[in-house]
């Protein structure tokens, strides 16, 4: 079961996946809303966050979460504050149920990640790409245009076109043919 805890919040925030089952993980922590109680809400308690990337609209909760439920949180880069375990490029790591390949995905930030698992048909997408082939900003500090293309491109040679569910850094989840928005960001991104 994945729920959007940001889901009707007015705040600057990300989107925050709670992923729930065997192992009760959530997918960034947003920012400017009570989370924690979002969580409490739903489960009795959490084993990681897991990390889409670093920027503050994504991990502005991360102390309130990590100290509320006592866990680590998992991305790309220790060296960034708040990353207490490296998620290696294609590692593979749990998520409520589902086994998901981590995807190793730089272009809006240097330690963006994907998660796609096979098995649940699932894809998250952080901020490289988004419903209706928009995709990353890439005016940010670490932003490269090219390097995101080659991560979308990287992205569709894991995913197929029988994904049935893309949940985003921002905006809705797409449950029709998600396959199709990735294609069409990659591109609009080279056309931008």
């Amino acid at each position: 079961m994945i729920s959007n805890l940001a889901q009707g919040v007015q705040a600057f925030t990300s989107n925050v996946f709670l992923v729930s089952g065997d192992r009760p993980v959530l997918v960034d922590t947003g920012a400017n809303f009570d989370v924690v109680d979002a969580v409490r809400s739903r489960v009795d308690d959490l084993d990681a966050v897991i990390l889409t990337h670093t920027h503050r609209d994504h991990v502005g909760n991360l102390a309130a979460v990590t100290d509320a439920f006592d866990v680590d949180a998992w991305g790309y880069d220790t060296s960034i504050d708040g990353v207490d375990h490296a998620i290696a490029d294609e590692e593979r790591v749990q998520l409520g149920d589902h086994e998901y390949v981590a995807l190793h995905t730089p272009g809006h930030k240097n330690d963006h990640l994907c998660f796609h698992s096979e098995a649940a048909s699932v894809l998250f997408a952080g901020d490289l790409v988004f419903q209706n082939g928009s995709f990353g900003r890439t005016d940010l500090e670490e932003g490269d245009r090219e390097a995101l293309i080659e991560s979308i491109d990287r992205v569709l040679e894991w995913i197929d076109p029988g994904l049935e569910e893309m949940h985003t850094g921002h905006g809705p989840s797409v449950t029709t043919d998600p396959y199709d928005h990735v294609e069409l960001s990659a591109r609009m991104a080279r056309q931008a």
